[in-house]
């Protein structure tokens, strides 16, 4: 299994082909995957790396975290694993139906 790794700093413009030719100097790149907001299509500055063993991604982190890159410094590192999300919002429970007109006596 590969080790997955968080690239922040990104141009807007950056595309996961540039993100792959940049991280392929380091290692073999699994997958390459650019944030972009969902309602937009722009990029969200941010993006995820696979590399294929956590040697090539050791060497990526070192190599490339803190440079430039299209005018922005990047920012690399091991990925978090994402936080597990709870239910869908809401109110979170309550009285929000029935007679209103009741008395409270």
């Amino acid at each position: 299994m590969g080790s997955k790794l968080y690239v922040g700093g990104l141009p807007y413009s950056a595309t996961q082909a540039e993100l792959t030719d940049l991280f392929s100097a380091h290692g073999t790149v699994e997958s390459a995957n650019v944030i972009s907001d969902k309602f937009t299509g722009q990029s969200r500055g941010f993006g995820f790396v696979e590399m294929s063993s956590g040697e090539e991604a050791q060497a990526a982190i070192s190599a490339l975290n803190s440079t430039e890159f299209g005018g922005r410094t990047l920012t690399v590192n091991e990925a978090k694993p994402q936080a597990p999300r709870t239910g869908g919002g809401g109110y979170g429970g309550g009285d929000f139906g029935g007679d209103k007109r009741r008395s409270r006596f």
